[in-house]
């Protein structure tokens, strides 16, 4: 598997433990119950699972924008150190942002969300203008 495949792949695991990280504070929060249950009354969250639950809605968001950016690259060919240190340092952006985010750590929350969106804007100007 090429270096950004499976840095998509691990990006995927990172949304992964952010979703349980939310899901475990919303269980600690209102009980289990109402984590299983169909959620039709939402009580009032902390700031704390109000920032994870937003964690996660832009993981969400960064992944429909890193996810075919890296299928491009690979499935194109234009695969290169550059696509592989940039996929990478998506990873790494989204594993900071996460904590980032939880502890409301302003603004390097916004900081780390940048050099994020600068891997996956890499991975596209690559796709566009790179030769195959």
């Amino acid at each position: 598997m090429s270096p950004e495949l499976t840095a998509l792949t691990c990006a995927i695991l990172v949304q992964m433990l952010a979703i349980a990280a939310a899901g475990a504070r919303m269980t600690r929060e209102f009980g289990p119950r109402y984590n299983a249950g169909p959620r039709d009354h939402t009580p009032e969250a902390s700031p704390l699972l109000g920032r994870l639950r937003r964690a996660v809605n832009n993981g969400f968001e960064g992944l429909a924008l890193f996810a075919p950016m890296v299928l491009i690259v690979v499935i194109t060919g234009k695969t290169s150190n550059l696509t592989a240190v940039a996929a990478w340092i998506y990873v790494a952006a989204r594993l900071l942002y996460i904590p980032a985010y939880a502890l409301g750590l302003a603004p390097w929350r916004s900081v780390i969300w940048v050099v994020g969106f600068a891997a996956t804007l890499t991975l596209t100007g690559v796709a566009l203008f790179a030769p195959t």
